[in-house]
C-alpha cells in the first residue's frame, strides 16, 4: 500500500524539482527520497519522475498524481492538526519557516521565551526565501511562517507582528552621509542579490528615489553585505531589526537612521484553516515583545554614538 511518506516525497520533488533539496524539506537523506520514490512506482506500476544528470522532472501523470497527493496529504495534515488542537494547541511539533533576514535576528532571542511558556511545544525551523516558505505553507510543508510585507500571500491568514525600519551603513572612513541623499549617489548602493524580498523593499524604503545597484555588487546576506562595507565598496541599507542584533557590530561601519524611510512589515502567516490559531496568536504576541526589548537594547548604544 502506497503511504503518505512516499507521496510527501513525490511532492517535495514536484515542488523543487530537485532530489537533494527534496530530501532537505523532508528531513531525510537523499537516497531515502530516491528509494522513496521508487517504491511509490513500483506500486503504481507506472513511472512518475523522468531523471538525468542533468534535470529532474515529472512525467504528465507524475504531474496529476504529484496534484493529488498534495491534497490528500494536506487534509491528512488537516485531520492531524484538528485532533491535536483540541488536545491541547500548544503541544507537539510547530513547523517554522522565516525568510534568511528575519529568521536569524529574532527567533534566536525569541526561543528562550517560546520554550518558556510552551515547554511541549517543539519547534523546527526553516530558512528559505519567501516565495517557498509561501509554496510550503500552502503544501502543507510548513505550519506557520515569518514573512515581511508587501508581497502577495493569497488567501493566508495574516497576523501583523511590527514595522522595520532602516538605517544607512557606510564605511567608517567615508564622509558622514548626509541621510538618504547618499543613497542616489552612482555605484555606491549595494543589496542582497535578486530573490531576496529585502531587496524590493530595501528599494521601496524611498519610492522613484533609488535604483537597484549592479548585480557585481549583491550579495547572499546581510553579514556579507555589512562586511562589504566594511572594506569601503560602498553603502547599504540595513533593517533595524538587524541592526539591534548585532549585524553591524564593528568599529568600520558607520550607521545613520533614516526616520523617513518606508518601512517593510513582519508578520507571521498560516493556513486560514488551521487549526492552531489561537497557539499562533500567542506566539505573534511573543515576537512583538522580543522586538521591543531588542530595541530597547539598542537604544542605550545609539545614544552613546549620537553623543
Amino acid at each position: 500500500m502506497l503511504t503518505l511518506r512516499q507521496l510527501r516525497f513525490l511532492t517535495a520533488v514536484a515542488e523543487t524539482l530537485n532530489f537533494s533539496r527534496a530530501a532537505d524539506i523532508c528531513y531525510v537523506s537523499q537516497p531515502t527520497l530516491s528509494a522513496g520514490i521508487k517504491e511509490l512506482e513500483e506500486r503504481l506500476g507506472v513511472q512518475l519522475i523522468e531523471r538525468t544528470r542533468r534535470s529532474v522532472m515529472l512525467t504528465p501523470l507524475g504531474k496529476e498524481i504529484s496534484a493529488r497527493a498534495q491534497r490528500l496529504l494536506l487534509d491528512a495534515a488537516a485531520i492531524e492538526t484538528l485532533a491535536q488542537a483540541r488536545r491541547n494547541p500548544f503541544e507537539g511539533d510547530l513547523k517554522l519557516g522565516s525568510i534568511p533576514t528575519i529568521g536569524p535576528y529574532l527567533l534566536p532571542h525569541a526561543l528562550p521565551a517560546i520554550h518558556a511558556a510552551f515547554p511541549k511545544l517543539r519547534v523546527y525551523l526553516r530558512e528559505e526565501m519567501t516565495e517557498s516558505l509561501i509554496k510550503g505553507l500552502n503544501a502543507g510543508r510548513l505550519d506557520l511562517v515569518l514573512i515581511a510585507l508587501p508581497f502577495e500571500t493569497g488567501a493566508l491568514k495574516i497576523l501583523p507582528l511590527f514595522e522595520d525600519g532602516y538605517q544607512l551603513a557606510s564605511p567608517s572612513e567615508w564622509p558622514a552621509p548626509q541621510g538618504a541623499e547618499a543613497l542616489t549617489q552612482s555605484g555606491q548602493l549595494m543589496l542582497l542579490e535578486k530573490g531576496h524580498c529585502l531587496q524590493r523593499h530595501a528599494l521601496a524604503a524611498y519610492p522613484g528615489r533609488i535604483s537597484a545597484a549592479e548585480d557585481s555588487f549583491a550579495a547572499t546576506s546581510l553579514t556579507t553585505l555589512t562586511a562589504m562595507v566594511s572594506e569601503g565598496l560602498g553603502i547599504t541599507l540595513l533593517p533595524n531589526l538587524a541592526v539591534n542584533a548585532g549585524v553591524a557590530g564593528t568599529e568600520y561601519v558607520r550607521l545613520t537612521p533614516l526616520p523617513d524611510a518606508c518601512p517593510r512589515r513582519v508578520a507571521l502567516a498560516w493556513r486560514p484553516g488551521s487549526g492552531r490559531s489561537e497557539a499562533f496568536q500567542k506566539l505573534g504576541a511573543l515576537l512583538q515583545r522580543t522586538h521591543r526589548e531588542l530595541a530597547d537594547t539598542a537604544k542605550p548604544a545609539e545614544a552613546a554614538d549620537a553623543e
